[in-house]
């Protein structure tokens, strides 16, 4: 069974790569899919950039591939041939706002979206605080998934 999971990832944080270790124990592939262009987000990095630093995380585990997608998640997911959306939930905000986007996402196409919560103590570590980080000149090495 697969699944994708999609999002910025501008960084790609050790946050991100927690719930993509953790969906590995319930899927057999995981899809990350790095959304080119999100009308609420503006990029530091282009989305190649972004797939290519993803895909050295994952050059030893071949259950994980890594694509570049320009639409909605649905549509993502749907041409990967999987009916499910992972997605990670690191507050009551990230949880309303994921619930509202799975509701669509099954009203769309009844894909299925699997909610896994973050580790308490990655909760902190968001791509946009990491960025704020970043231009500041603080070392964010350790918030960076490798």
């Amino acid at each position: 069974m697969k699944a994708v999971f999609t999002g910025s990832f501008d960084p790609y944080t050790i946050g991100h790569d927690d719930i993509v270790r953790r969906a590995l124990a319930l899927f057999d592939t995981i899809v990350i899919g790095v959304v080119e262009g999100n009308v609420h987000k503006s990029h530091s990095r282009s989305a190649e950039e972004r797939r290519a630093a993803i895909e050295k995380v994952y050059a030893n585990e071949p259950r994980v591939e890594v694509k570049i997608y320009r639409d909605l998640a649905v549509d993502f997911a749907r041409r990967e041939g999987t009916p499910f959306i992972v997605k990670g939930v690191r507050s009551v905000k990230d949880f309303e706002y994921e619930r509202e986007m799975a509701e669509m996402n099954r009203r769309l196409d009844g894909t299925e979206t699997i909610l896994l919560l973050a580790d308490p103590s990655l909760a902190h570590i968001s791509s946009s605080t990491v960025r704020e980080l970043q231009h500041y000149g603080r070392d964010v090495t350790k918030y960076l998934a490798k």
